[in-house]
Order: C-alpha cells, then sequence, then structure tokens
C-alpha cells in the first residue's frame, strides 16, 4: 500500500467553481478531528476495511486534502499523523503534504509548519490577478498569494501550487505573466486545471443567470499550450495532464494515484482503493460523525470487474508520462482487450493524436489537450454483458 489520504471537509468560504464536499461551518472541527483519528484507528482492525493486514503494510505518503485542511491547527494536524505513527509502519522518509490557503499562510504559521513532519506544502494560489480571485470567490488576495510564497519557500524546498487558466477575461498575456510569477518564486511543482462549470456550483448559476461568460474551450486550450511550453522551457517535466515538476519534486501521492497504488482515504467523502475493490465514505458530516461515534465506518464498497480496471488504467495512463503498456494489457487483461485497444486507437494514431513507441501507447503533444476524451473512446463499456 502507498499512501493514507485524510478530507478534511471545511473551508472559510465556498469557492464558486468547487463541487468538492465540504462545510463553511467550524462548529464540528474538533469533533471531526477526533473522528478522524478513531476511523484511522479503526482502518487497522475491522474486518470491512480495506486493509486488513496492515502489519505488512508501510506507508509512503500521508495527504491532508479536502477542503481547506490549513484551516487546522498545526498540534490538530500533529495529532492526526501521530494516530498514524502509532497504528501503521510508515516509510523511514515519508512524503507529508498538507493543503493550504495563502490566507493561512501567516510568517508564524509557515515556521510552525516548518518544524512539524509537514515535509510538504500545496498551495491553492488559482490565480495572482484580483479580478479573477474576486470571480471565484477565493478567501485570500493577490497580495496574500505572493507573500505567502515568499515566506514558504524560506522554509520548504518542496513546493506545489495549483494555477486556474481558461478563465473567462485572462488574456493569453496575462496567463503567460501569471506562470512567470510562479516561476520566479522558484516553486518546483506545479497543478494546473482548466476552469470547469461543474453542475450545482455558483459558478454554474452564476453562467445561467449571464452575470459570468462562459469559459471557452479554445482559450483553454491555448492556455494549455502556453503552460506546457513556458514550463517544459523552465525545466519542468510535463508528467501528469495536469501536473509539471522539475526533477525528484513530482507528487509521490498522486503519482502512486496513478500508478494504481492502493491507498486508505480516511474522512467524509474520502476514496479508498485495494487494487481489487474501490470505497468511498459517506460525503455528509453528520452521518460520517455519527457512525464513527457508533464504532461504525461509514463505507460503501464495489469489487471492481476487468473491465473497470481495464478503463481506469486506460484514463490514468494516457494522463501520465508513463503511458499505457500495451504488453501489460495483453497479459493483465488479455488478447481481447489488447485487439479492442488497437482497434479503437488506430483512428487517434492516424491523426497524430496517439503514437507508439517501445510498445508503449502515449498521446502527442497535439494529443495532450484531448487526453480525457480520447481515454473514453478507448474504453471497454460492455465486454462482460
Amino acid at each position: 500500500m502507498s499512501g493514507i489520504y485524510i478530507h478534511i471537509p471545511f473551508c472559510k468560504q465556498a469557492c464558486h467553481y468547487c463541487d468538492f464536499h465540504f462545510s463553511t461551518s467550524m462548529k464540528k472541527k474538533d469533533e471531526m478531528v477526533l473522528a478522524l483519528a478513531k476511523e484511522i484507528a479503526m482502518r487497522k482492525t475491522f474486518s470491512r476495511s480495506f486493509e486488513t493486514a496492515q502489519d505488512e503494510t508501510i506507508i509512503e505518503t500521508i495527504y491532508f486534502g479536502g477542503g481547506t485542511p490549513s484551516v487546522l491547527t498545526s498540534f490538530e494536524i500533529n495529532f492526526l499523523i501521530e494516530e498514524i505513527y502509532k497504528n501503521y509502519k510508515v516509510a523511514e522518509n515519508p512524503e507529508i503534504t498538507l493543503e493550504a490557503n495563502p490566507d493561512d499562510l501567516s510568517i508564524e504559521r509557515i515556521l510552525e509548519l516548518s518544524k512539524s513532519p509537514i515535509n510538504r506544502l500545496s498551495i491553492g494560489i488559482q490565480s495572482f490577478y484580483e479580478d479573477d480571485l474576486k470571480m471565484m470567490n477565493r478567501a485570500h488576495n493577490s497580495a496574500e498569494a505572493k507573500k505567502c510564497l515568499e515566506e514558504a519557500t524560506k522554509y520548504f524546498d518542496n513546493i506545489s501550487l495549483d494555477l486556474i487558466y481558461g478563465i473567462p477575461g485572462l488574456s493569453d498575456e496575462m496567463w503567460r505573466q501569471n506562470i512567470q510569477t510562479a516561476l520566479d518564486f522558484g516553486i518546483p511543482h506545479i497543478s494546473s486545471y482548466a476552469l470547469t462549470v461543474e453542475p450545482k456550483t455558483a459558478l454554474s448559476k452564476l453562467i445561467q443567470t449571464g452575470k459570468i461568460a462562459e469559459p471557452q474551450d479554445e482559450v483553454a486550450s491555448n492556455h494549455f499550450s502556453i503552460l506546457v511550453e513556458m514550463l517544459q522551457q523552465n525545466g519542468f517535466i510535463h508528467y501528469e495532464l495536469s501536473n509539471f515538476g522539475k526533477e525528484n519534486y513530482f507528487s509521490k501521492n498522486n503519482s502512486a494515484y496513478w500508478l494504481g497504488k492502493k491507498y486508505i482515504g480516511i474522512g467524509p467523502s474520502a476514496h479508498s482503493y485495494d487494487g481489487e475493490k474501490r470505497g468511498w465514505n459517506i460525503a455528509n458530516n453528520s452521518l460520517y460523525l455519527k457512525a464513527i461515534q457508533n464504532d461504525e465506518l461509514p463505507l460503501e464498497t464495489e469489487t471492481l470487474t476487468i473491465s473497470d480496471r481495464y478503463n481506469e488504467y486506460i484514463m490514468t495512463g494516457l494522463r501520465t508520462i508513463w503511458g499505457v503498456s500495451l504488453e501489460r494489457i495483453e497479459n493483465e487483461f488479455g488478447i481481447e482487450y489488447l485487439n479492442y485497444l488497437k482497434k479503437q486507437s488506430q483512428k487517434f494514431l492516424n491523426d497524430d493524436l496517439l503514437s507508439i513507441e517501445n510498445n508503449i501507447l502515449k498521446p502527442t503533444l497535439k494529443g495532450k489537450f484531448l487526453t480525457d476524451g480520447i481515454a473514453s473512446d478507448l474504453f471497454f463499456l460492455n465486454l462482460e454483458e
């Protein structure tokens, strides 16, 4: 098994584009921290948990996601990390990541975190432009974004930041400046995503009412090309569709997901995977707390079919520099799946959107922005029906 993900379901305010599970009420935060600690211990022994042979397991990564994990105090974060060490074997130098927002990263807080087991920060910058931050309803401003990076880089070597592209009104030149500002801080890892309109979000309603323009695919595509070009020119490796890292600075936590390693998800809405089954905790804070207090795991599971596992490998493989191994497809899934993949991918090979080199199927530079759509055309949906 590779890692433990801890979902912190609290935010100071709701970003307009976000559809993750969180609450803006902090009333149950103390109760939630205790429940998270209890679930960490429960996952070690409960027969319903994904991992029942924890004595054979080594935890390589610990990741605090959300929500906004930086709303926790350093004491609370350390407490949860200690619970993991009590209940699991942890690698000698695990990657321990905290997602954080700039408004939580004061000079004093950064110094506190630098003295804790946290050794990697993932900072939700999103944009260095004030108008963008207001449109997205971010809790921080541009000055806070720059100040926190100025201070964080003094104490942390391993820092990632998030940037969003395809924002209405964000010109190509402004996007270049966003990227350049990040580069000027010497950040070794950047995650960047297109602004997407998810159902039932505030952004969706604002677009429907005409208050915000709808993001345009052509703008996002141009921004993506600029992103790839600028970061590669500055020594970044484009190792996953939305992730760029300097050598030795890839996210070990996220890479484990893409490479199909096992992980446990702790907290409401958190997902788990053991190689054969996938599970998810209930996405409701009150029901999660009630279940844990009753010594129950609020976990639903599904056993993945061979087609499910094939489709997941196609999706994750095409998004990464490791691609899809045709040899693995044949060995793990069988000749029928290999023949299907070859047949379905031929049109993309002909259009120079995919290529095969050393028996590895990968998107070309031209095909990278279209990776998710290409992958869906390679899925096998009804082989076992």
